[in-house]
């Protein structure tokens, strides 16, 4: 809009030879300019539940101070004890309180750094039960606050302490591979955000290693480590680019500016692989084919009694769970929109109709195998329109398939190592399944 005000301006200017017109010109420009801009700021209610990682630098001011840089407004408030864990604060009653202190827009959850990278049926017993526990408390308090998990990262020189006992967090990259995992299934598990720090930091060790990111026990992040993770955190909650903040502590600026290109290329311009637009969609919704009565509509957050579904055949409904049939064959633009949380939400998938049924097949059934893969990375059960392959920042990588005995192959021998994700669409169906190579 400015530049189409200026664009207007620099016609007119052409046109127009009084200098009194100009002056009042320029003055209405700089009018709207000054209108534009204030309508663009936003205030956000953000909580942070965490521990010393959160704590370290007071992350909180640092997304406050570079909000404010850009005109707009970060209220927040914490409570991030040392060594705490996601058990503690489901129990803690200084958590609780601020948790349902007012309807925040956004609670950040970061748990203990290691946690998450432990062996697997240790992290469902200890950790993902606990997330659960605070993302239902959080909605609980406010069904409209969004909860955004904390993607840690790996230890500079992996976990030491555990590194004998399992032998994958021998490494940074062993460890931060299993952290980008298990973040993700909370967010996916628990419909939420990820503010994908790890992610961030893996890129700028593997691009300006001459940056520290770590404190001097390699763990806890330096003020180039806090910074990019306030970076991150700006993008997610804001959903704005990081470039246009101004705010720099006291890094250089040219390491500001290499902290904001990053997160501008692994978040900003990835903030759908975040679940940016979808687990933030109050309209989101899922679909259950039904042999006899037809295709029924699941909405993922019922809490509103507004609804207005749009079957794309010319028929609507304002029931919570409609039930439709499709009278033929073909693909369908369904369109569910909900008026909630002070807003209007719109979300519409393709809904393939075949035989009057829906070519689905259910993400339980979907195996890849072998996981960590070396070589070649099995797929069988799938009857997708496409496959593609992205790693952890979120970039669409390259890879050969190919088909043996109904199963497709994705070779995969020439990927560097490290986590990544097959996102295969089936009809009106998207699935995503993590993988990590060898």
């Amino acid at each position: 809009m400015v530049k189409e005000l200026y664009s207007t301006f620099a016609r007119c200017k052409t046109q127009i030879h009084h200098f009194s017109f100009m002056k009042y010109l320029l003055h209405f420009t700089l009018v709207l300019f000054v209108s534009v801009f204030t309508f663009a700021q936003e205030t956000k209610q953000v909580l942070f539940l965490g521990n010393s990682y959160t704590q370290a630098h007071n992350l909180p001011v640092l997304v406050s101070e570079m909000a404010a840089s850009t005109g707009d407004e970060l209220i927040f408030d914490s409570h991030t004890p040392g060594g705490f864990r996601f058990m503690n604060h489901v129990s803690n009653a200084t958590s609780l309180s601020k948790i349902s202190d007012r309807d925040w827009d956004f609670v950040v959850l970061q748990e203990q750094s290691q946690l998450p990278s432990f062996p697997l049926p240790q992290v469902q017993q200890n950790v993902f039960p606990y997330a659960e526990q605070l993302t239902e408390l959080i909605r609980a308090n406010n069904p409209c606050t969004i909860p955004v998990f904390f993607n840690t990262w790996g230890r500079k020189n992996g976990d030491q302490q555990n590194c004998p006992n399992f032998p994958t967090l021998c490494t940074y990259e062993g460890m931060d591979d299993l952290l980008q995992e298990r973040y993700r299934t909370m967010a996916e598990d628990n419909f939420a955000l990820i503010a994908p720090v790890a992610a961030v930091w893996r890129h700028i060790r593997a691009n300006h290693p001459d940056f520290e990111l770590y404190t001097s026990d390699g763990s806890h992040p330096s003020l180039l480590g806090s910074m990019a993770a306030a970076y991150t955190f700006y993008t997610i909650i804001f959903q704005k680019n990081p470039q246009n903040v101004s705010y720099t502590q006291s890094l250089t600026d040219q390491q500001a500016q290499i902290l904001k290109n990053t997160v501008h290329d692994v978040v900003f311009q990835h903030l759908e692989q975040w679940f940016i637009g979808e687990h933030d969609n109050f309209a989101h919704f899922t679909t259950t084919f039904h042999e006899t009565s037809g295709i029924q509509f699941n909405p993922s957050f019922p809490f509103s009694n507004n609804f207005t579904w749009d079957f794309g055949d010319g028929n609507s409904s304002h029931q919570l769970q409609p039930i439709h049939q499709f009278s033929a064959e073909g693909t369908y633009l369904v369109t569910l929109t909900v008026n909630t949380c002070d807003d209007t939400f719109t979300y519409t998938i393709p809904v393939q109709v075949s035989n009057l049924a829906t070519q689905e097949s259910p993400i339980s059934a979907i195996k890849v195998y072998p996981n960590p893969a070396k070589d070649i990375l099995y797929i069988d059960q799938v009857n997708a329109n496409y496959i593609r392959i992205v790693d952890s920042a979120g970039k669409v990588v390259h890879a050969a398939f190919s088909t043996q005995s109904g199963n497709t192959l994705v070779h995969c021998a020439h990927l560097p190592a490290g986590l990544y994700h097959l996102i295969m669409v089936e009809g009106d169906k998207r699935h995503r399944v993590s993988f990590l190579k060898k």
